[in-house]
């Protein structure tokens, strides 16, 4: 049984030193502010300074990888005999997942026999970062690339992905939302709810008035969705926007309705590759759910 890597991309938001610790290879996705290009082999900003420049009103962008990067990753990784398992972010939201695909195709034409698999994980930040958990422990067991990969492929539909932000201007700046949808939602005190689709799109789920009864109604929604999955979660994964205080918030909710243990919890805040659309102030929730919404 040949060996295999697991590699991913930057915007999975997980700690460096897991990444670290268990050899995933991290294709960076770029992003702008004013612009000034940032991330890879550009220099990085701290998620502070960036949320901090988009409070003050900087424009922010991104770009996906580069396919020069993928095919140097790749081409190491094919040199050393080693197969790939690609965890990728979201192809709904990010030219990312076909950039890979591209090189995993080009690499394997040219190392016959070698394998290269990419799964779109319909998800993005936390998301991503709970599948990784899951690869990682399941090439730990000694499952074979396609064993992980067919597990992965599995939890992909069940990923539970629900967020709301501060503020909706940065969603239609960046193309994930309608201008309807953002002035609709941009009401006094209307803070929406969204959540990624099966599709892996980002779809407007609802409207609640109040910072807290977001984040209710978003563990309210987890309740009714999670089902079998309830006791079977890798980690509830909650990701934010430089607010780790609203974060802390929705865990504690989350305790008080599942009585989950501290242990269980996974909080990462957004990195910018995601928080440029998303903004500062951004709290999502990602676990197993039967279904997505």
């Amino acid at each position: 049984m040949r060996e295999f890597v697991i590699t991913t991309e930057s915007n999975n938001d997980m700690p460096k030193e897991f990444l670290e610790a268990n050899g995933i290879g991290v294709i960076p996705h770029y992003y702008t502010v004013e612009e000034e290009t940032y991330g890879g082999e550009y220099p990085e900003l701290s998620n502070r300074e960036f949320y901090d420049a988009m409070r003050a009103g900087k424009k922010a962008g991104t770009m996906a990888s580069n396919p020069a990067v993928i095919e140097e990753m790749f081409t190491a990784y094919a040199k050393a005999g080693k197969d790939i398992l690609h965890i990728s972010f979201s192809a709904a939201l990010s030219g990312g997942f076909g950039n890979v695909s591209v090189g995993a195709r080009n690499i394997c034409e040219e190392y016959p026999g070698m394998k290269a698999i990419v799964i779109d994980t319909k998800s993005a930040s936390v998301g991503e970062g709970i599948l990784l958990m899951k690869a990682v422990e399941l090439r730990s067991e000694g499952k074979t690339i396609e064993e992980t990969a067919d597990v992965i492929r599995d939890l992909v539909e069940h990923l539970f992905v629900q967020f709301t932000v501060e503020k909706l201007d940065y969603l239609y700046r960046g193309g994930r939302l309608s201008k309807s949808s953002m002035v609709l939602g941009s009401l006094a005190n209307i803070k929406p709810v969204l959540y990624v689709d099966p599709e892996g799109k980002l779809v407007p789920l609802t409207k609640v008035r109040g910072r807290k009864k977001s984040l209710t109604t978003i563990v309210d929604n987890a309740a009714k969705q999670m089902g079998s999955y309830q006791d079977k979660q890798i980690r509830v994964g909650i990701m934010h926007g430089d607010c780790e205080e609203d974060a802390l918030y929705l865990k504690t909710l989350l305790q008080e309705r599942f009585g989950y243990p501290d242990e269980l919890f996974l909080i990462v805040p957004i990195g910018p590759s995601i928080g440029a659309h998303s903004g500062p102030g951004t709290v999502g929730l990602v676990l197993l759910a039967d279904s997505r919404a």
